[in-house]
């Protein structure tokens, strides 16, 4: 857990990356971010702004879609990533979870979460350790554990998703959109069970997230990314104040709420882009 002033270790560095998608198409522009060992960094901004392809650049996923960071570097405990393929990002501490709650639909609760130990080598004991902790975080996935994945809800299959990797013991978990597609209810539930896991087991957590609100309640600091830019960044608290952020993210002003219509027009009055 990150506490208030407190130094922490940087585990990850991306220092001014670009990416390149087919070899033309230009997603990301300069982009740096750091991620404190222990701590909650969110990665906010709307659909398209380049936060999972951010987080695909770090866990080396960019090449299954003909993307390539072209520019820049990302660094790992200090070390260049670049050579690594997603497996050995795995084996390195590095899991990403991807959008969209990708489960094995054929199998059981259990054999999804068991998948996530494949790589690791370890004793069946130490594994039904981990499946324990895992059922622990996610008590809803031990009572579904024999139910085939792909008859779970929504909500199940993130809780699966994120259970899976947690079951490869990671040092960094990237989480891609968590609260896409969920009630109001779920998002809570799984952004709680998130902030347990950073505080109680240590785990490091980079969060891409549409849901600006709730993922300034439960990060420690934030990037906002427009256009495949980092156009703001800050501690969650002082973001969560910042009027710009009230007005064009959290549809707030001084005035009150306001709707998605009014403020359409924020790209022609950003006052952090002029």
């Amino acid at each position: 857990m990150l506490d208030a002033g407190q130094t922490q270790e940087t585990l990850l560095e991306v220092n001014n990356i670009e990416v390149i998608y087919n070899h033309v198409i230009l997603v990301l522009k300069g982009v740096s971010l750091s991620v404190p060992k222990g701590g909650i960094t969110a990665l906010l901004g709307g659909n398209g702004a380049g936060k999972t392809t951010t987080l695909k650049a770090v866990s080396n996923l960019l090449h299954s879609e003909r993307g390539e960071v072209t520019k820049g570097s990302i660094t790992y405990r200090g070390s260049n990533t670049k050579g690594l393929d997603p497996a050995a990002m795995v084996k390195s501490g590095v899991i990403q979870v991807m959008e969209g709650r990708h489960c094995f639909e054929h199998l059981t609760v259990e054999e999804n979460l068991l998948t996530g130990a494949y790589t690791r080598g370890v004793s069946s004991g130490e594994i039904n350790q981990d499946l324990e902790m895992v059922y622990t975080y996610f008590p809803r996935l031990k009572e579904r554990r024999k139910s085939q994945a792909g008859y779970t809800s929504g909500g199940e299959q993130q809780m699966v998703a994120i259970g899976r990797a947690l079951m490869s013991r990671p040092e960094t978990i990237l989480l891609d959109e968590p609260s896409m597609g969920l009630a109001p209810q779920l998002v809570e539930e799984i952004f709680t069970i998130v902030k347990d896991l950073n505080e109680k087991e240590g785990a490091t957590f980079l969060l891409a997230e549409q849901n600006t609100n709730v993922a300034l309640r439960f990060a420690h600091y934030g990037y906002i990314l427009e256009s495949g830019r980092v156009v703001m960044d800050g501690p969650a608290a002082d973001l969560r104040e910042n009027p710009d952020v009230k007005e064009f993210y959290l549809g707030m002003s001084e005035e009150g709420r306001k709707s998605f219509r009014d403020v359409r027009s924020y790209r022609r009055r950003k006052r952090w882009l002029s």
